[in-house]
């Protein structure tokens, strides 16, 4: 099948992601910057989480790049995956809209874990489906990040119980860890063409 379809879909529900968050940030009441101070957590959740499906959405564009073809293997990994981050929205107003009291922001974890997991199970069904000498699996590699990071996260969801900053500093860690492009595919991709 071509991958060209599953792309378009998989950006459109993105989009509507992103779109949904936004619309979470309310227009103040007020005329000052005073007026801000009580969004200033519902803003930080969406900043935050907009930064994550940022993420995702760049990873996955980058691992669509070094598909060849869809099957139908592929089409529900990708489902099951676009399920989880489609939980942002929710996961990120009930935090931001609980100031980060400790059930919302383990929530928040749950839903970052199970999206990385959803991605790294459609990589594996990707790496499967193209066969042993597929390009993704030798952009792949160890992958460090991809271990790291659902580590952390279980981590920041069991540090929410006891110290929320320390929660917010390794959910915002990983983050940043992933804001420094990944270019494993990248450079497959390249070798690949000379």
């Amino acid at each position: 099948m071509d991958k060209g379809r599953m792309e378009a879909f998989s950006d459109g529900v993105i989009a509507i992601i992103i779109t949904i968050m936004v619309l979470e940030l309310k227009v103040p009441h007020g005329e000052d910057f005073q007026s801000l101070r009580p969004m200033l957590s519902t803003f930080l959740s969406y900043a935050l989480s907009f930064l994550y499906v940022g993420v995702f959405w760049n990873n996955h564009h980058h691992m669509l790049n070094a598909t060849e073809r869809v099957t139908g293997g592929i089409l529900w990994a990708n489902l099951h995956l676009l399920f989880w981050v489609s939980l942002f929205p929710f996961a990120a107003a009930w935090m931001g809209e609980t100031k980060f009291a400790a059930e919302p922001m383990a929530i928040y974890g749950v839903v970052l874990f199970m999206s990385a997991v959803a991605y790294w199970i459609l990589q594996q069904v990707i790496i499967a489906s193209q066969g042993p000498d597929s390009l993704l699996e030798k952009a792949v590699g160890s992958d460090w990040k991809g271990k790291l990071s659902p580590i952390l996260t279980v981590i920041a969801i069991a540090a929410t119980f006891y110290s929320r900053w320390v929660a917010q500093a390794i959910f915002v860690s990983v983050v940043l860890m992933w804001l420094v492009p990944d270019r494993r595919i990248e450079r497959a991709l390249n070798e690949k063409k000379s």
